[in-house]
């Protein structure tokens, strides 16, 4: 029987590759998602001489801005294309390919772990918390953030709203974990208690996606993202267009002084390894 993980891994894996993809997410989707960088290095006490592993480091934001506030810093990314946009910005920094259910480091070898939004792209985002337990030394700090749920982030409750409206979500995807699974803060401190993590907490961050136009919500899902770009090219032609048409009349509602505002905070969650 095949592992529906290692399908979900495959997936993501080969739509990170793509440098379209990778450029897309962090033209039009970066200057929103690393608005939460401060808070999250916050949660997780991020200052000078701390040994700190950023997973999922993409183009190295987060990792970049540890080593700001004096941290020694390995950025982690199962993306060579990732990596390589990293490495670009950050010559100084330490990058690596691996993977977020299999750290490639020893026991004990940090005293942060941070992940901003790699919750989502994991196929077994327990294997990272547990991968994570493992490599903190005691009394280290996990935090990662993710994207609020879809009612309270406007740029993707719209475009999933047009979906619902006007095409299928059910569409044949490799299965992975709910994309939103860690908006909810119960089920982040369920999933860290199994770890072995203690003290959970979960804030809220505010965060502003500012836009061009109306027509840039749905370029984002559509150039910079894997699996909203997967849902969205498996409509018909006719349900794309109308969910096109969808997104560009209800994003062109918030527009003022020409330019676009979407509410889109993050859930930033924390804890301590015993």
């Amino acid at each position: 029987m095949s592992d529906p993980t290692a399908s979900f891994r495959y997936f993501e894996h080969q739509g990170w590759s793509a440098e379209d993809v990778a450029l897309g997410y962090h033209e039009y989707l970066a200057p929103v998602a690393t608005q939460a960088i401060g808070a999250l290095l916050d949660v997780a006490g991020v200052g000078t001489a701390m040994r700190v592993l950023d997973v999922a480091t993409g183009a190295g934001y987060a990792a970049a801005a540890a080593a700001e506030r004096g941290a020694e810093v390995v950025g982690l990314d199962f993306s060579s294309t990732q990596l390589a946009l990293a490495r670009g910005q950050y010559p100084a920094i330490e990058f690596r390919e691996g993977d977020a259910g299999a750290l490639p480091f020893p026991d004990g070898s940090f005293d942060a772990v941070v992940s901003n939004f790699g919750m989502p792209h994991f196929p077994d985002p327990d294997a990272f918390l547990g991968e994570a337990f493992r490599v903190l030394r005691g009394g280290g700090r996990i935090a990662f953030s993710v994207w609020a749920s879809p009612q309270q982030c406007e740029g993707l409750g719209i475009v999933y709203g047009a979906v619902q409206a006007h095409g299928r979500m059910d569409v044949p995807l490799p299965p992975g974990p709910n994309f939103f699974l860690f908006s909810d803060r119960t089920q982040c401190e369920r999933s860290l208690r199994a770890a072995g993590f203690r003290s959970a907490t979960a804030i809220t961050v505010p965060q502003v996606w500012r836009v061009k136009s109306p027509e840039a919500p749905f370029e984002a899902m559509m150039k910079g993202t894997v699996r909203a770009a997967a849902l969205l090219r498996a409509q018909t032609p006719e349900a794309l267009a109308a969910i096109r048409s969808a997104v560009r009349e209800a994003v062109a509602a918030h527009a003022r002084e020409g330019t676009v505002e979407l509410m889109m905070p993050a859930v930033v969650v924390a804890a301590e390894r015993p």
